[in-house]
């Protein structure tokens, strides 16, 4: 089965206490686009996230609101930040990194939630019994690219029905693969 390979770049999902310290007490996110995993969508805000070596400006926020802030980036942009982000499921904040986000109302700080999401397949019941795959089992992506294919080894596999088909990477992976236009990718 064609599994569509979607570049995921750093981005911020707010809890209602960050989108208050960020943007003022009653802010709502406004939608941007509606994104390929139902329910999710890009905001028209952005914020700025603050590490002790360096500013990541002008990032995406995503919706909806979240119970907990949970901030994405890229292992080069964990170092050019100078914050040593550990590669996590998304949802697994407990003792990652903290950083500053500064909105234009104001900073908001989180001692963790800050990480390097882990590569991951979003996808359904049934698709993962087309595939013969489990919910947290780590699979093998091969993709091909113009000149640069790639296995994607520890890949997790995430399994809701909510979910759409999809393999998210990072920027640092799609420029691995030296990744332009549509891609998919192949349990192997």
């Amino acid at each position: 089965m064609n599994i569509p390979i979607e570049v995921s770049a750093r981005h911020v999902h707010l809890s209602e206490e960050a989108v208050c310290a960020l943007y003022g007490k009653g802010y709502k996110l406004s939608l941007r686009k509606n994104l390929s995993q139902p329910g999710q969508f890009a905001c028209e805000e952005r914020v700025n996230i603050i590490g002790p070596k360096g500013i990541l400006k002008n990032v995406a926020v995503l919706g909806p609101e979240r119970s907990k802030t949970q901030v994405e980036i890229s292992i080069t942009d964990s170092i050019n930040i100078g914050i040593k982000a550990p590669i996590r499921e998304s949802g697994d904040l407990l003792n990652s990194a903290g950083c500053i986000l500064q909105g234009p109302k104001g900073k908001f700080e989180i001692s963790e939630g800050l990480i390097v999401a882990k590569r991951h397949i979003h996808m359904t019941s049934s698709d993962s019994q087309k595939i013969n795959v489990k919910n947290g089992q780590i699979v093998s992506v091969k993709v091909k690219s113009e000149i640069r294919s790639l296995i994607f080894s520890d890949v997790v596999v995430r399994i809701n029905d909510n979910f759409k088909l999809a393999m998210h990477i990072d920027t640092d992976e799609a420029n691995a693969l030296n990744a332009h236009g549509d891609l998919y990718g192949n349990i192997i």
